[in-house]
């Protein structure tokens, strides 16, 4: 790990002065390291995820490679990079003009409140830079003791696995402990469904029989799961990979270090727009009132149209997520929200509400604290937001081969974004069953959530599965409406309907 260098002067007074504005304005973040990279070692950090070392990885040079092309034919240029740490570390372009450092500062500020204070970071590893330190030390034993090939062929067959993990599991217990026998007897007791009556007409409505024919049928039930392995669907594949499948002990140690880090960065990936949205919803306000000189306005607003342009059929989160702000904080100012507004149906009215209650800025902060993209998205992108921005809905016109607006109406908008941002756009995947047919298979479900199977991705996915599983792996899902079994054994891949 390369040791960090000290700021230069000038630059350390401006991140002085640019973080005690954001304190003024009410945000909270961790202390804040900066170091100055050339555009080539950015790249080399941006390829690892914004940390200095990783395992090692043919993938990280393909990033390399691929970012570096970019800066060289102007296609992309990276202006800033933080990580979510404690301290957290952030990344400076050499050569970046004085405004685009001060909106660079401004903007990790806003990011870095945002990790200290949103709930779906609260779980995460502060100490991230010396786990992936210790990722990168066990990989490389590995590779000496098993050869590079080995190694870097399995973690390839991890890495496409990464995105079956439960980002929601470190905050909610899936699975209840084990009771004792008298506990569970009692539980079935409480569990009896019973019809709604009156005291003096329970015995005619609830009789004997009927309660015993209820209690026999959840019994049942039970027996049933626990005859089945697992006895309850498990939405974290990988650790149920880790936990059964017939793995070597340096197997296993790189399938953990992926799911490791995969749940690192999942929140990441949940809160994409929130994030982006509140840290530029803050370099705007902290440069445009407080750091910008007037001599550094037009180059500020040319830096930042940037940012915030938008392509055809291209959702740009720092855009969505800065206005959805603002407007959140304009309707919380103006009293736009509650049982009043709501059931008002003059159009006039609701053009001209303004209650002055000046609760904006407290709203947005609890917004920042409490909400992922999904909610986030659900509860405030209103039909009267949607026409003020001008969204639309988009897909392929197979007629015309071209990517096309779909429709205009609000619905159908909010739908695609939602259904975008709803697990990241990928489908739920459960284990069903462990030893399905009896014979030691793996069967997976996948619930079918307004994501489709992509078939040649779950082709080469139940292909890496099987080689983790060592047996049959299968998974029932949908396709054109028809219930199918997709299967990979000995043979290949195969399907049938089911």
């Amino acid at each position: 790990m390369r040791a960090v260098k000290p700021l230069p002067t000038y630059l350390n007074d401006i991140q002085g002065e640019v973080e005690g504005y954001a304190r003024d304005y009410g945000l909270d973040f961790f202390p804040i390291i900066y170091e100055v990279l050339d555009y080539k070692t950015m790249n080399e950090v941006a390829a690892f995820g914004g940390f200095p070392t990783r395992y090692p990885h043919w993938r990280f040079g393909m990033d390399y490679e691929q970012l570096s092309k970019g800066y060289e034919f102007g296609l992309q240029k990276i202006y800033e990079m933080v990580i979510n740490t404690n301290p957290a570390y952030a990344y400076l372009l050499e050569g970046n003009s004085l405004v685009d450092q001060k909106l660079v500062m401004a903007h990790v500020s806003g990011h870095v409140d945002f990790f200290k204070n949103n709930y779906y970071f609260s779980k995460t590893d502060r100490k991230m830079i010396d786990g992936m330190a210790n990722h990168a030390s066990t990989v490389r034993r590995h590779m000496s003791r098993h050869g590079v090939d080995a190694v870097e062929e399995f973690i390839d067959v991890c890495l496409s696995l990464e995105n079956l993990i439960d980002p929601m599991s470190p905050f909610i217990l899936r699975n209840r402990p084990v009771r004792g026998r008298e506990e569970d007897e009692d539980a079935v007791a409480e569990d009896i469904p019973r019809l709604r009556a009156k005291g003096y007409m329970e015995k005619f409505i609830n009789p004997p029989e009927f309660l015993e024919q209820q209690r026999k049928r959840i019994e049942d039930q039970k027996q049933k799961r626990k005859n089945k392995f697992p006895e309850d669907p498990q939405r974290d594949v990988l650790l149920f990979l880790i936990n059964h499948a017939p793995l070597e002990r340096w197997q296993r140690d790189c399938l953990e270090i992926v799911r490791a880090e995969a749940y690192y960065f999942a929140p990441q990936a949940q809160t994409k727009v929130m994030n982006e949205g509140w840290a530029t919803y803050w370099h705007s306000r902290i440069l445009t009132e407080k750091a910008l000189l007037s001599s550094e306005i037009i180059d500020y607003a040319d830096a930042c149209a940037g940012v915030l342009a938008t392509g055809a059929g291209r959702l740009n989160p720092y855009k969505l997520g800065l206005e959805l702000f603002r407007n959140i904080e304009t309707r919380w100012n103006q009293g736009q929200f509650g049982k009043e507004w709501e059931e008002c149906d003059s159009l006039a009215a609701k053009r001209d509400w303004d209650l002055r209650l000046g609760l904006g800025r407290q709203k947005i902060f609890e917004v920042r604290k409490l909400y992922n993209d999904v909610a986030f998205i659900d509860e405030f992108f209103t039909l009267e937001f949607c026409l003020e921005q001008k969204f639309y809905s988009f897909g392929f016109n197979e007629r015309s081969g071209n990517w096309e607006i779909m429709s205009r109406e609000f619905k159908k908008v909010k739908d695609q974004l939602l259904k975008a941002l709803t697990n990241r756009g990928q489908p739920f995947i459960y284990v069903e069953d462990a030893n399905f047919n009896n014979r030691g298979e793996l069967l997976l479900r996948h619930s079918h959530e307004g994501a489709d199977l992509d078939l040649g991705q779950a082709r080469d996915t139940l292909h890496n599965l099987f080689r983790v599983w060592t047996r049959p792996v299968s998974i029932l899902s949908r396709v054109d409406g028809k219930t199918k079994l997709l299967r990979w054994d000995e043979g290949g891949y195969s399907d049938k309907s089911a």
